[in-house]
């Protein structure tokens, strides 16, 4: 079985990326906003591509004038606990190290402990809270917070 290739995505790659988001995603990014880190020079979008071709997980980093910011990562509920998620947070922090930020930055909701853990696995430490930031996941469910994580990335 071939490993699923890691790669940085191309405008061509939008019909894809918009496909995987809506299917992956509870409030998927538009095709525009999707089109419009794609076309950004200053993000980035790396994804994995199984050997079908199917993308089953992406990140979107934006570049900062001193640090970077994971804007989005996701990945295709068949391919959770894979092993996809770590490879591309991998990916984003050797992305922002090729462009000399001195930290990564990011914001998960509360309630996401798995995607916490992996960004605390990663060296991810939090640093603060933005309370009733995410709009409610249900119908008649509370705001939820932002914990707000960095990484430093010299040395």
């Amino acid at each position: 079985m071939t490993e699923p290739l890691l790669r940085r995505l191309e405008p061509c790659d939008l019909q894809r990326l918009t496909a995987l988001e809506r299917e992956a995603q509870s409030r998927p990014r538009s095709s525009a906003q999707l089109g419009e880190a794609l076309h950004d020079e200053t993000r980035c979008v790396v994804a994995i591509e199984a050997a079908d071709g199917e993308l089953v997980g992406h990140a979107v980093i934006a570049r900062l004038p001193f640090e970077a910011e994971l804007e989005a990562i996701l990945v295709r509920p068949a391919w959770r606990r894979r092993g996809v998620a770590v490879r591309l947070l991998k990916a984003v922090i050797e992305q922002a190290r090729d462009w000399r930020s001195e930290r990564l930055l990011l914001e998960v909701r509360a309630g996401n402990r798995a995607a916490i853990a992996l960004y605390r696995g990663a060296g991810f430490i939090e640093d603060g809270r933005r309370r009733g930031y995410y709009p409610p996941p249900s119908a008649g469910a509370p705001r939820e917070d932002a914990v707000l994580m960095s990484r430093p990335l010299a040395g």
